[in-house]
């Protein structure tokens, strides 16, 4: 039997076709003829067996008609059914989701690399809504949202127990129309109310590649779509005919994106056929898979560094680990979000409409590190407060767009200090120097 499944990686598909068999049963063995469910659990020994699974399904048969006939107001068997299934989807973990066709429908879209919405990638952390990080040039990152900042409430409604899809849903809408957030940033004793007025969110996932010292050149990416890689070797290409020698590759506040383009952009730092990335899970959709750097275009000779920080997240973690543990280059900045969690988006085949959202298998670097709910340590530690953060940001959009501030609001920013970006210029400086005196 074929299904058709969806990878996902930090919010955004990438469509693969799996071959999975029927849904396996368990043998039972020693179970006298005409056992009760409850004699038959007890002959096999286990407690989480198919007859066990009977039991509760009757449990829940039971509750579906108490609520039926007995709550105040009136639901279909249909919203019951489906409300439990989302409800046991959810207890799984933050990813893992039920969705009814029109979510599904949604979620093909997502695709589109154009929407309404404010512009921000959140996550969930403990039960809290976060912003993992806001877009540049967006609402949000007008607005001042931060990686970090938690998200109490929208529109006036607690996020408590609300599912990252809904949250998007209520985030998003038409151009012009606001949305209010109540928001807890760190220090804050109390949520504020944050209104934002959505817009048209279109996102360049290469930004600001230029020479920003003799011989050294910088990119920044700002997150994993389908041209990604072709972009970045481009830009690539351009700054080593200009003369660069070594590389900045900044992926701060990089929240992820396809998998296959994380793949291709480590590759280009990479061996060929070295490990970039690899899945584990149980079944035969997170059955093991690796990842190998394949592709014809190499700049492995150069010296190079990672900037990260807790903005970076899923796929920006894969290139990151890929690159610390092949020692092609060093981390710097600040440990990473953690999200390294593989769904399969799995279509039903009972009523061939809705679809499950399912975490299947986690990520794991060449080095065998987990790398969700953990993120990856950088070599040298340069920590950041979300002050300067915000200041170094709105300096790098205003060199970048010079018309996006006035020349009274540059000067709020026109001081700031890029510690990380300068720690990795001054380490592959010396380094390019060590290398001229060996060539000497």
């Amino acid at each position: 039997m074929t299904k058709k499944t969806c990878l996902w990686l930090a919010g955004m598909p990438l469509f693969i076709m799996l071959a999975a068999g029927a849904s396996a049963s368990e043998a039972v063995t020693n179970v006298p003829a005409g056992a009760t469910p409850a004699e038959a659990v007890a002959a096999t020994g286990r407690v989480d067996s198919v007859e066990s699974a009977y039991q509760q399904m009757e449990l829940l048969t039971e509750v579906l008609m108490q609520i039926r006939t007995h709550y105040v107001d009136e639901r279909t068997y249909e919203e019951l059914l489906h409300g439990a299934i989302d409800g046991l989807l959810r207890s799984l973990d933050p990813h893992s989701s039920f969705m009814e066709s029109d979510e599904y429908e949604d979620l093909l879209d997502d695709t589109s690399g154009q929407y309404g919405g404010i512009g921000v990638h959140i996550g969930e952390r403990n039960g809290v809504l976060m912003v993992i990080a806001p877009i540049e040039d967006t609402p949000a990152f007008r607005a001042g949202l931060q990686s970090g900042d938690m998200i109490m409430k929208i529109d006036g409604e607690s996020t408590e127990n609300m599912t990252l899809r809904d949250a998007v849903s209520r985030m998003r809408g038409a151009k012009g129309e606001s949305v209010v957030l109540a928001i807890v940033s760190s220090g804050d004793t109390e949520p504020r109310d944050v209104e934002i007025v959505r817009d048209v969110i279109e996102v360049a996932s290469v930004k600001g590649a230029r020479l920003i010292a003799d011989g050294i050149g910088y990119v920044r990416l700002t997150q994993f779509a389908e041209p990604t890689a072709a972009m970045l070797q481009s830009a690539l290409e351009t700054l080593k005919a200009d003369g660069m020698r070594a590389l900045v590759l900044d992926l701060r506040g990089n929240p992820g994106g396809l998998l296959n383009q994380a793949v291709q952009v480590s590759q280009l730092f990479l061996e060929r056929k070295a490990v970039v990335v690899s899945t584990k899970g149980r079944s035969e959709l997170g059955k093991r898979m690796e990842y190998r750097a394949g592709g014809d275009v190499r700049y492995t000779a150069m010296p190079m560094v990672v900037l990260v920080n807790k903005g970076s997240a899923s796929a920006s973690e894969i290139v990151a680990g890929a690159i610390q543990d092949h020692h092609r280059g060093l981390l710097i900045g600040e440990t990473t979000y953690g999200k390294g969690s593989v769904q399969s988006v799995i279509r039903s085949q009972t009523d061939g409409e809705s679809a499950i959202r399912l975490t299947t298998a986690h990520y794991y670097t060449p080095a065998d590190r987990l790398i969700h709910n953990k993120g990856l340590e950088p070599d040298i530690q340069v920590p950041v407060t979300g002050e300067q953060w915000m200041r170094v940001q709105q300096r790098r959009v205003s060199l970048e767009s010079p018309t996006m501030f006035s020349d009274e609001e540059k000067k709020a920013f026109a001081d700031a200090v890029d510690e990380p970006l300068q720690r990795g210029v001054d380490l592959l400086k010396a380094l390019l120097i060590l290398d001229g005196q060996d060539d000497s």
